[in-house]
Formats: C-alpha cells, structure tokens, sequence
C-alpha cells in the first residue's frame, strides 16, 4: 500500500464520487480509479461498491479507511513536526517582525540567541505591523514582533520592547537646537514620508488630534537611510524611529530631536499562535526574547 493510493481511497468515500475524489488530490478520474483497482488487487478483497450515484464503501473499505485516516493524520504530524527543521536537519525558527524592530533590535537578538544555540537557525521575514499576528496566527510564521497600542486579537502577545519617533534635521536648521519638540513645532517644514502606519492618511489619522493643520509631504521614500540622505539634502524634514536615525546622524550631518508626542513613544510585542504547540528550539528563542537576555542596553 503507498500513501497516495490511500490518500485517494478516503477521498472517494468522504466525497462518495471518484471524479470529486480525483479533483481533491488532483489527478485524472481514470487514474484514480486504477489506484483504487490497484490497492483491491494487492488486499485482494472489494474496497468499493461502484454504482450510478458513485462510490461507497464495502465492509472491509470502511476498515481500511479508518486506519487510512490514522495513517495519514500521523504522516502530516511528522511532516509538521520535520518542518521545524532546515533541509540540514538543524532546528529552524520562522520568526517574523516589522522594520523598525528588524533593523534597531532583531540583529543582536538573533546573534546573542546563535551563540547560546548554535545548533539552530532563525528565518526571518520583515512585515508590515498590522500583518504580523495574522502571519503568525495563520501558522506562517512561529514567532511575530509588532507595534501597536494594545495587544492584537487572535495570537498570544507578550510585551517585548518600546521605542520612540524622533524628527531629523539637518545640522544648523532653525530646529536643530531645540531640546523639546512637537510635530506641531515642525509644521512650517516640508516633510519626506514614509511614516508610521505606512501611508499618509492613517498617519494622519492618528495624529490628527494633536495637530492644527496637515503636514506638507513632498516625498515618500520607504528605505530611512535614503529618507536620511534627502533630509541632509534640505529636501525636507523625516519621522524616523530614534534608534535607527542614530545610525546616520553623524556621518550625514543630521539632527535627531526625540518627538515628545503621545503617539511618538511606541510599544513592540512578541507573539505565538500557541506556545505549547511550538518546538522546543522556538521555546528558548520566544524565552530569549521576552526575557531580554539578547540585549545589549
């Protein structure tokens, strides 16, 4: 008996048709059915009664699909439980997270965790924030990190970090100097997107509140070092996250003035679909990061 002979034996008697059965495992009817005649031949006994309406199972069909049905619940439980691990054999955690925390704190994480574990491998995959849980919860990824001011639904989520918005300027602007700041300060000044919540309405959405009058956006451009670059070039004035900025600031020549807004101080969280269900390498990474013990401040 081999998998796909049994694999089209329980089809054809859940859908009671061969051809409904054929197209849910994709093939042919016509090679469906020699499957069928196949397996009857090798047991050498009737699996199905054929008659105008279909397909059903005889006595000993039944059987062999209730034991079929075990057989391959167990196959997708070891094909479940192998994908936990890299074509190499090493345990693999799929880990997914937004940019901010790809680029200000994933990379010391994921290297002090290699040191403690060197038997396993972290894949990661950059998302927008309001992507992540759903990622997760969809069982595409074990392990998600987001932004957002309250927990997402449908995922377990666990505080993980908390980072703040800063305005960059270019040294000597009438800004610069400035030891507080608010985005309502800065609103005589053109502005270069890419901005939190990833577009210029929903942006503006959030903030709307604080303001008098909307921003005036000259560009967007997604990628912060080129954003960094623009700003030096006095084409206008960037909302990067602060630890990311700090990157540029001295060798273009900028400023980084922390913005003293509500929304400007934001909250990341790291999140599992089910944390018993997770293999035991992902558990100590989930651990490593909510404990904090890859980190270097």
């Amino acid at each position: 008996m081999d998998i796909a002979s049994l694999e089209i034996l329980v089809a054809a008697i859940e859908e009671k048709s061969l051809s409904r059965a054929a197209d849910r495992v994709h093939v042919v009817t016509s090679a469906a059915s020699k499957r069928i005649t196949e397996l009857e031949r090798q047991l050498g006994t009737r699996l199905l009664r054929r008659h105008g309406r279909g397909v059903e199972a005889t006595p000993a069909g039944a059987m062999l699909y209730q034991q079929a049905k075990a057989i391959l619940r167990t196959l997708a439980q070891v094909q479940t439980s192998l994908g936990a691990y890299s074509a190499s054999g090493v345990p693999k955690i799929r880990l997914v997270a937004n940019s901010s925390a790809v680029q200000q704190f994933l990379p010391s994480e994921i290297s002090s965790f290699s040191r403690k574990a060197p038997g396993s491998r972290v894949d990661l995959m950059e998302a927008f924030s309001y992507d992540v849980p759903r990622i997760v919860a969809d069982g595409e990824a074990d392990i998600g990190v987001y932004h957002a001011a309250h927990p997402a639904a449908g995922v377990v989520s666990m505080p993980y970090r908390t980072d703040r918005v800063g305005l960059v300027v270019p040294v000597g602007h009438p800004l610069s100097r400035r030891e507080t700041l608010r985005l309502e300060d800065a609103l005589d000044y053109d502005f270069l997107g890419y901005f939190p919540r990833h577009s210029v309405e929903e942006f503006m959405q959030l903030i709307a509140p604080a303001l008098t009058r909307p921003l005036r956006v000259r560009a967007q451009v997604s990628n912060p070092e080129a954003r960094c670059e623009l700003v030096r070039e006095g084409l206008g004035l960037a909302i990067v996250p602060v630890g990311i900025a700090r990157n540029y600031e001295a060798r273009m020549g900028l400023v980084v003035l922390p913005l003293e807004d509500d929304w400007a101080h934001r909250q990341l969280w790291v999140c599992v679909g089910d944390r018993a269900a997770l293999s035991p390498a992902a558990q100590e990474f989930l651990a490593h990061l909510v404990s904090g013990e890859g980190r270097g401040t």
